[in-house]
């Protein structure tokens, strides 16, 4: 098989195309052969050894794929050779071929591209913990999205307007913020040129943030907070960690929430499937549309992983093995 290897930690240049046997499934497994392979965040993260996995080297990173079960290990009677499905991996997932737990495999729903499904599972499970489990957010009530065209931030503005709320989309372009009013948002804050705290305030305010960028937009954000609000730490895509002074929560009623879908998936397997069926279910019904900004041979994971971190890709970048 053909899989994209992680041999020394640095960025996407480091990484190599290797030719690896094919894997066996074990007891409880089943192999995959990969159509698709999402390209995420902590993909950049894991091959610098700044993600909370640390897988040993060599390593192949990618954490979603999706695509065709070809053989099916012992003591897995719910999954079968055919059946179209999608697995998250968290790393190890940039190949032609994986071996994976069944417990991490869904199948795919009926009407949901191969494509699509590859690059579904991490931000939209990720968007839906966010707003659900950890933001509690209510029908009628306002939600800012930072980094709103991103891959969990776009999800978060579609699963935030089917959750009935009002989604503000925060971006770097114009053309960024037309593709979040496409996908659900009714207002667009360009941060670029706008001062975020004060737009946001002039639109009333916000319930909710969901906030995956970090640097300098975190504070101005968090200040246009309603009482009661509640600011969800997904990660720091701008690269610098904010400080919050510890003042404002009080001063302001809000809560600062951290959210580490990776952790709840593993810790609460039960409802993280449930969510899971929830999101199939929205799908369903035409509430999602996932994008896929651009498809890249399986050699061009480095060019896709440099889009990546470039803020060149709107919605998801998926890798075709």
């Amino acid at each position: 098989m053909k899989a994209i290897v992680c041999e020394e930690l640095g960025g996407p240049e480091k990484l190599v195309l290797r030719e690896l046997p094919d894997p066996k499934p074990g007891r409880g497994e089943v192999v995959i052969d990969v159509a698709a392979c999402g390209v995420n965040f902590p993909d950049l993260l894991i091959i610098e050894g700044r993600y909370q996995i640390r897988p040993p080297l060599p390593f192949s990173p990618g954490g979603e794929i999706a695509g065709t079960v070809s053989a099916v290990g012992e003591g897995v009677s719910e999954i079968a050779v055919g059946d179209r499905v999608m697995a998250v991996s968290f790393f190890g997932g940039f190949v032609s071929r994986l071996a994976v737990s069944a417990a991490q495999v869904r199948k795919v729903p009926e009407g949901m591209d191969l494509k699509v499904a590859g690059a579904f599972a991490f931000t939209y499970a990720t968007s839906l913990h966010a707003l659900k489990d950890r933001g509690a957010l209510r029908e009628g009530e306002t939600l800012l999205v930072l980094g709103a065209a991103g891959g969990v931030g776009l999800a978060a503005v579609e699963i935030g307007a089917a959750m009935g709320a009002r989604v503000i989309a925060a971006a770097s372009s114009r053309e960024k913020l037309e593709l979040c009013r496409a996908h659900g948002a009714s207002e667009g804050i360009l941060y670029t040129e706008e001062d975020l705290k004060a737009r946001m305030k002039a639109l009333g305010g916000a319930d909710v943030v969901y906030d995956p960028v970090g640097g300098d937009f975190s504070e101005p954000a968090f200040r246009a907070l309603r009482p009661g609000g509640r600011h969800l730490v997904i990660g720091f895509a701008a690269g610098a960690i904010p400080s919050i002074p510890l003042n404002l929560p009080l001063l302001k009623q809000a809560s600062i929430v951290g959210v580490a879908w990776g952790a709840f998936a593993m810790a609460e397997p039960a409802r993280e499937a449930e969510n899971v069926r929830e999101l199939f279910a929205m799908f369903e019904r035409g509430a999602l549309h996932p994008h896929v900004h651009a498809t890249y041979p399986l050699e061009d994971a480095p060019r896709a992983l440099r889009d990546l971190a470039e803020r060149r890709v709107m919605g998801k970048a998926v890798l075709l093995p």
